[in-house]
């Protein structure tokens, strides 16, 4: 009789260095384009990720020019992830829908397929990731940084890098934004499928009382709904079906694109409050990215390329030796204007007069859409200079 064969036993995982050169707090786009580029330079990094597996984050999904081309510079290719394209800008408010054609062609994905698709990206170039991590407390002890991590133990670095998105992390709380009286939802659904194939190829731009939001598909047809409503509304509302039914029954085109529509989400997704119009100041050698560095308004669909820019500034900039005050001060140079013209935009999209004025602006003068679009975008000389070198 043959003995049995013995299992091998599974290697064990090597211990996390305690004390790293560059340490990355969050795992979303600018997160890991930060540490992408560090790691492919050759430096020493560690990348911490509270969320243990992929998942779902309030956001637009809507794909600039500029955050493909970031993404393609990472090796990650959008459209082989299922990313869909999209052409046409479709804005409805009240019983009014006007249609005009962006002034460059844009990509939809979920925030969930592509921040996979770029963490693994950052662990192929060198980078330690650490999944289902939590920093508790990050404070500074003279040239190093210490963070308390969620298994109570401890990590170091020289520099730190906050990525936490929208979610502040205990002690490094951001000033208000210029609009700061936001709550903000998303939830997927499927779509009748006459109304899949009309959404196709368009980003719809819709307004309703107290607020405005988005819809697009993203891969395997799904429809993102993403929007943001006064808290002032949403109190009187008393809740998200409410809100639902209200955005319903006020814009007629939005019910009829979800007239049979299934939610894939038992609820939605939501967030508050969104500090539009921030930028940050921050001094003591933090250097913050993504929305940590920088809140634009969702309309715009500039947020996930300004993520992923300010990533890779900020890991350009210090790999060249400048200080994150440096860093802080280019980005708030870049983006200052284009900022302060979608926060002036947001503030009147959430009015009465925007419903009325607004779809007809926009039949009147299309231009007037490549110009925003134009304006708050990230400047070509911005995009130059955090380029790889």
């Amino acid at each position: 009789m043959t003995a049995p064969r013995s299992m091998p036993m599974p290697k064990p995982k090597p211990k996390p260095n305690p004390n790293v050169d560059n340490l990355v707090i969050g795992g979303g786009l600018a997160g890991a384009m930060a540490a992408m580029r560090l790691a492919a330079a050759g430096r020493d990094v560690a990348l911490l990720e509270k969320e243990p597996a992929a998942h779902h984050k309030v956001c637009g999904e809507f794909l600039s020019p500029e955050a493909v081309a970031y993404l393609h510079q990472a090796g990650v290719d959008p459209v082989r992830l299922g990313a869909v394209p999209i052409r046409f800008l479709r804005l409805s408010a009240k019983s009014r829908v006007v249609e005009t054609a962006l002034p460059f062609t844009a990509l939809s994905l979920s925030r969930c397929v592509l921040d996979e698709a770029l963490l693994a990206r950052a662990a192929e170039q060198g980078c330690d990731v650490r999944r289902g991590v939590s920093v508790e407390k990050l404070t500074q002890r003279a040239d190093t940084w210490v963070a308390k991590l969620s298994d109570e133990s401890l990590q170091s670095a020289h520099t730190a890098f906050l990525a936490t998105g929208k979610h502040d992390l205990r002690g490094w709380t951001r000033m208000p934004g210029k609009h700061n009286d936001l709550v903000g939802f998303k939830l997927h659904w499927r779509l009748a499928t006459a109304q899949t194939e009309a959404l196709r190829q368009f980003m719809e731009l819709f307004l309703f009382s107290g607020g405005y939001g988005g819809l697009s598909l993203v891969e395997n047809d799904t429809a993102n709904l993403c929007l943001v409503v006064r808290r002032s509304t949403l109190r009187k509302l008393r809740g998200w079906n409410e809100l639902l039914a209200a955005l319903r029954l006020e814009n007629r085109h939005m019910q009829q694109r979800l007239e049979g529509a299934q939610p894939l989400w038992q609820r939605p997704l939501a967030i508050s409050p969104i500090p539009y119009g921030y930028l940050a100041t921050r001094p003591h050698g933090l250097w913050c990215v993504g929305d940590q560095a920088a809140v634009i308004p969702s309309f715009t669909g500039d947020g996930m390329s300004i993520a992923l820019h300010s990533g890779a500034l900020a890991a350009q900039m210090h790999l060249a030796g400048d200080t994150s005050d440096q860093y802080h001060r280019a980005l708030q140079s870049q983006l200052k204007s284009g900022m302060g013209l979608a926060t002036w935009l947001s503030r009147a999209m959430v009015t009465r007069a925007a419903r009325e004025l607004v779809p007809l602006g926009v039949s009147l003068f299309p231009r007037a859409i490549k110009s925003i679009a134009t304006s708050t975008r990230i400047p070509s000389h911005a995009l130059l200079a955090a380029s790889p070198q």
